[in-house]
């Protein structure tokens, strides 16, 4: 009996062995960009066109993208690719907190032979969308902005400016509390000391509109811009501030506004509502080629 239960268990773990990966279970992968910075990127889905999606300040490709859902509810028509920046996740950390680099994402792109893609991203990730749609406009199919925007430059708009709404999700400092336990334990702490350090006051955090998590980006031509756009921002996250230029310049513009959500809770697993996947997968599936 004993040698029939350990030829059964042989047997299951050979078939198992065999069996191809899940498709729904999104696939690691490393590369070296030009100025030597490996960069670790997770891919999920096996047809359609790319998905190209760039996490924010501090985070992590799993945790922006793939343990949301977000991911998965793209590859059902698509083929998705995100990042960890550099400083960030699984990839080299040659700046501690430092922020992540636009050039990255178009090396990804090349690195994967993608020519063209939905590009996106969140917070820190959307003001490197901002750079690379000023740069790179002929690499994108349609833009995505989450937790970020095209921001008003004039200063004359910029007075002109309806006041966003003032409130806070009060869910919000826990989002922050677990993304700065997961910051440490990615910069190579242990979990009791990411911990520690999680429960002393947080510094400001640096966000899509700050020097510390986005250089200051190129001018973006939008009048001229033939890239479809979205953006996506919680109630309190002055949607407004980051989406009228854009309303008023670009050609092909569509806001989303999730009410009660802030700037974390807009897209973390467990807070982020049902809206933000919803209006993304329709955006990009009403603008695919």
């Amino acid at each position: 009996m004993q040698r029939r239960t350990i030829l059964i268990a042989t047997l299951m773990f050979a078939v198992a062995a065999a069996l191809p990966a899940r498709d729904d279970s999104p696939k690691d992968g490393f590369f070296t960009t030009s100025d030597g910075v490996k960069i670790h990127y997770l891919t999920l889905g096996s047809k359609g066109s790319w998905v190209v999606l760039i996490h924010g300040y501090t985070g992590n490709a799993e945790h922006n993208w793939f343990s949301n859902g977000i991911a998965a509810a793209l590859a059902k028509n698509h083929r998705v690719a995100a990042l960890d920046n550099r400083n960030h996740g699984k990839s080299d950390k040659p700046t501690l907190n430092g922020a992540g680099k636009a050039s990255d994402t178009i090396e990804l792109m090349d690195y994967l032979k993608i020519d063209k893609a939905h590009i996106g991203g969140y917070s820190m990730g959307g003001g490197i969308t901002g750079q690379l749609l000023a740069t790179h406009p002929e690499r994108f199919i349609t833009a995505h902005f989450g937790g970020s925007g095209i921001m008003e430059t004039d200063p004359d708009w910029i007075a002109k400016l309806a006041p966003d709404k003032q409130g806070r999700d009060p869910e919000e400092d826990k989002v922050s509390h677990s993304l700065r336990i997961n910051h440490a334990m990615d910069n190579g702490m242990s979990k009791e000391e990411a911990e520690k350090l999680a429960a002393t006051p947080p510094a400001p955090r640096p966000t899509a509109a700050t020097p510390a998590a986005r250089p200051a980006a190129p001018a973006i031509d939008l009048a001229n811009l033939k890239v479809p756009i979205i953006i996506i921002n919680g109630e309190f996250d002055r949607p407004r501030a980051k989406s009228t230029r854009a309303a008023r310049e670009a050609k092909d513009v569509e806001i989303v506004v999730l009410p009660g959500k802030s700037h974390l809770t807009a897209i973390a697993g467990g807070y982020m509502p049902k809206e933000y996947v919803n209006s993304l997968v329709g955006f990009i599936n009403g603008h695919d080629q």
